[in-house]
C-alpha cells in the first residue's frame, strides 16, 4: 500500500494528508486526499488495506474525525508471509567468513577474489548509496574453536587476531577500488585499526565510508556471526546478509545429502528449533531479539549482494515467528 514503510521498533506508518474516518453505518474507511472526487475513489475498507498489505492489522476503526497531517502506527503480526517488505536496504551488514577470502587456495587469502568482491560493491554503493558495514571472519587463517591444543581463549584471541588482518587486506583492496573504507577493531591495535566507538562507527556510516569491523566482539567463547548480529543492532542495520559457499539454510548439508531440502524463508524460532546452522544460537538469538531480519545466499552467485540489497528473493530470508517453507 503506497505510504508504508516499516519501522525498526515492528510497527508501520502511514501518513495522511488528511486523516481517514469510519462511516458508522458501512464500517468503511475514508481517504480525504486526492485519490479522486468521488466517494467510491475515497473510500478504502479495513480488508482492502490488509490485503494490500498483510502486515497491517486493519481491524481498529478508526474514530469518526477529520484531523489534518497525523501519522497513524499500525501494529504488525510478525510471521512468514508477513514479513517486512524487503528491499531495497538504505543500511546493510554483510558478513563475510574468513573461508570465503581463501578463494580457490587452501590459506591465506585470494586477492584475485578480493579485487572482484571489491568492484562488485563499488558498483553496488555508487549505484544505490547503501551504508555498508561488514564484519569478517578469520577462519582462512586460524579457528579457535578448531585449536584442541591450547586454552580456548587464547585460541579465540589469536582467532580475532586473523580478522584484523583480513580487515586491513580488505580495507587496502576496498581503497584501491576508490571505497572509502575505515578498519575498527573490538580490541586496540592503534596502529592499524580504530578503536571501535559505537558513535564513530555511525558516523562514518553517515558520510558514506565503508565499515569493517574487526576483532570480533573482542571477547572469547563468541563467534564472528555474533560479532555480525552485535554490529548490526548497533548499527540499526535493516538487515544482516550472510555470504556462503552454498545457495542458502537447507535441512541437511547439501555436499552430502542430495534430499537436503532448501528452505526460502524460514522463522528464527525454526533456526533454532531444527538446528539448522543458520548462525550459532547466540547470533540469532540476538537478531531475534531486535527484530533484524538475516538473508544467507551464495556469496559465489553473478551479483548475489546486490540482488540481496535490492530486494530480490535469493537465498532464504529468516525471521519472523511463522513456520519453515
Amino acid at each position: 500500500m503506497d505510504g508504508y514503510r516499516p519501522l525498526k521498533s515492528g510497527y508501520f506508518l502511514y501518513q495522511f494528508s488528511r486523516i481517514p474516518f469510519a462511516d458508522d453505518e458501512t464500517k468503511e474507511w475514508y481517504r480525504p486526499s486526492s485519490l479522486g472526487s468521488d466517494k467510491a475513489s475515497r473510500r478504502r475498507s479495513p480488508d482492502a488495506c490488509a490485503k494490500k498489505n498483510p502486515s497491517v492489522d486493519a481491524r481498529d476503526v478508526l474514530p469518526q474525525e477529520h484531523v489534518p497531517n497525523r501519522l497513524i502506527l499500525y501494529p504488525v503480526t510478525p510471521g512468514i508471509g508477513r514479513m517486512a517488505a524487503r528491499g531495497p536496504y538504505k543500511r546493510v551488514l554483510l558478513k563475510i567468513s574468513g573461508e570465503a577470502l581463501k578463494g580457490s587456495l587452501d590459506f591465506g587469502i585470494d586477492y584475485q577474489f578480493v579485487n572482484r568482491l571489491a568492484a562488485d560493491l563499488a558498483s553496488i554503493i555508487r549505484d544505490t548509496g547503501v551504508a555498508l558495514g561488514v564484519v569478517i571472519g578469520g577462519g582462512n587463517f586460524i579457528r579457535g574453536s578448531k585449536q584442541e591444543e591450547i586454552d580456548r581463549a587464547v585460541a579465540d584471541y589469536m582467532g580475532m587476531l586473523s580478522t584484523v588482518i583480513n580487515a586491513m587486506a580488505l580495507q587496502a583492496v576496498f581503497e584501491k577500488h576508490g571505497m572509502e573504507t575505515r578498519v575498527l577493531s573490538a580490541i586496540d591495535i592503534h596502529e592499524v585499526a580504530e578503536p571501535y566507538i559505537r558513535r564513530r562507527a555511525i558516523r562514518h556510516l553517515e558520510k558514506g565510508r565503508v565499515v569493517i569491523f574487526a576483532g570480533g566482539t573482542g571477547n572469547p567463547f563468541f563467534t564472528t556471526d555474533t560479532a555480525a548480529a552485535l554490529r548490526g543492532a548497533e548499527m540499526d542495520a535493516e538487515i544482516i546478509l550472510k555470504a556462503t559457499n552454498v545457495d542458502g539454510v537447507y535441512s541437511a548439508d547439501p555436499r552430502t545429502d542430495p534430499n537436503a531440502t532448501l528452505y526460502r524463508e524460514v522463522t528464527y524460532g525454526e533456526a533454532l528449533a531444527r538446528d539448522l546452522r543458520v548462525m550459532d544460537a547466540t547470533a540469532i538469538s540476538m537478531c531475534r531479539e531486535n527484530s533484524i531480519p538475516i538473508v544467507v545466499f551464495n556469496l559465489h552467485e553473478p551479483a548475489s549482494i546486490r540482488r540481496v540489497i535490492m530486494g530480490e528473493e535469493i537465498g532464504t530470508y529468516v525471521g519472523g515467528d511463522g513456520y519453515a517453507t
